[in-house]
């Protein structure tokens, strides 16, 4: 998940739901790649245990963003695999559709960056043109390949320049389709004897619901052939468009969270319907509670919690996690990976945008503010940062 369309750039009060100590890291996380065995359960901090719904979750919790993205190409079960190995606790997938209708995993619909579809001389005629939630891209799109077409590609690092090493893992993969993923989960269920969580999202839901190729439907629907329908169910569903998750909700019972882009930005479904509201109405608290009555969660970028400085540095951190946890909404902000081009500069190391930089502070920083729980490009990272704070 990055901003709404940006395709990646993907503070509280004592009593106010901090974090502090209310919840243990399970298992010690040793490094990228590094697998963590015998995650236990766990327990409230009152002692109590509850019925597995998410507020059992570990806090603050651990979002793997779109798989372990910052060592493996995202998106694909190999991705997965390695965040549910580190230790993570949810796992993100973003949903488009293909064009005979099927769910699969892919951060954006324009697959150019992410497959090796510029490689196939047979889809040389598909690359075109088009205007998504007011954007111009040009390249290849899953709305125009069947899934059987689709699964003739293979995966890729999107960014191989930031990450180079990720292209040792280059057409390792396929593109999973979402039902490949429930089937996954419940391999992994078994294997190990504890719930598997997922965080998935709608990508342009306006966009496609005009192609006729609505997504909430049959994301609903396999939901509820795996099991995953209802309150208590593993997995959070998401969306940029509020719109996108009332309708969820009257579909499905998991927790809903709706995501928020930058405070100037519109929702693409507000643009269309006319509705004036931006993302700085939205988390005033009459927008929060409005969320409030149709949703569990946000899912802010990290920018509306600690805005940046002119200079690229952490500023003062905003009332929103005090606000939306006073309308009863957890945030999970995105998005923190390791990497100095991506981070405040005030935790950058060195003039190699692509050298890690000083992450463990800049993940202190965003859990003091009382946020419930983070997405990141590197879940061992955020796991050991976590630890860190709870144990501090």
């Amino acid at each position: 998940m990055a901003t709404q369309q940006s395709r990646d750039s993907k503070p509280g009060e004592p009593g106010e739901r901090r974090p502090g100590r209310r919840a243990l890291l399970g298992a010690a996380v040793l490094g990228a790649g590094t697998v963590v065995v015998g995650l236990p359960g766990v327990a409230r901090a009152d002692g109590k245990h509850g019925h597995g719904g998410y507020k059992d979750l570990p806090v603050p919790t651990v979002v793997a963003h779109r798989g372990t993205s910052g060592y493996r190409p995202e998106h694909t079960l190999g991705s997965y695999q390695l965040a549910l190995d580190m230790g993570a606790h949810v796992i993100e997938q973003d949903v488009v559709p293909t064009k005979d209708g099927h769910l699969v995993c892919r951060h954006e619909n324009d697959i150019t960056a992410t497959t090796d579809v510029a490689a196939h001389p047979e889809f040389a005629s598909r690359k075109t043109t088009k205007s998504v939630d007011g954007t111009s891209f040009t390249g290849w799109f899953t709305e125009d390949f069947t899934l059987a077409e689709l699964k003739t590609l293979r995966a890729k690092e999107r960014i191989p320049g930031t990450r180079q090493r990720n292209t040792l893992y280059d057409g390792r993969w396929d593109v999973p389709t979402l039902e490949e993923v429930f089937q996954w989960a419940d391999r992994q269920e078994r294997r190990t004897g504890k719930r598997i969580w997922l965080h998935i999202e709608t990508k342009h839901p306006t966009y496609f619901r005009k192609l006729g190729l609505g997504l909430e439907e049959p994301l609903a629907k396999l939901l509820r052939k795996y099991g995953r329908h209802k309150k208590n169910s593993p997995n959070f569903l998401q969306s940029f468009e509020p719109s996108s998750i009332q309708r969820l909700n009257k579909l499905v019972g998991p927790p809903l969270v709706v995501l928020l882009s930058s405070a100037s930005s519109r929702p693409w479904d507000f643009v269309e319907a006319g509705d004036p509201r931006t993302v700085a109405d939205l988390i005033k608290p009459e927008g929060l509670e409005w969320m409030a009555s149709f949703a569990q969660g946000i899912g802010p970028t990290l920018d509306l919690i600690i805005p940046r400085k002119a200079d690229g540095s952490l500023g003062t951190p905003t009332t929103l996690v005090k606000d939306a946890h006073r309308a009863g909404l957890i945030l999970h902000p995105y998005t923190m990976r390791n990497e100095n081009t991506f981070l405040p500069t005030n935790f950058r190391k060195g003039t190699d945008p692509a050298a890690y930089g000083d992450a463990f502070g800049a993940f202190k920083a965003y859990f003091e503010t009382g946020i419930d729980g983070i997405f990141s490009d590197n879940c061992d990272t955020a796991l050991l940062a976590r630890a860190d704070f709870v144990n501090k």
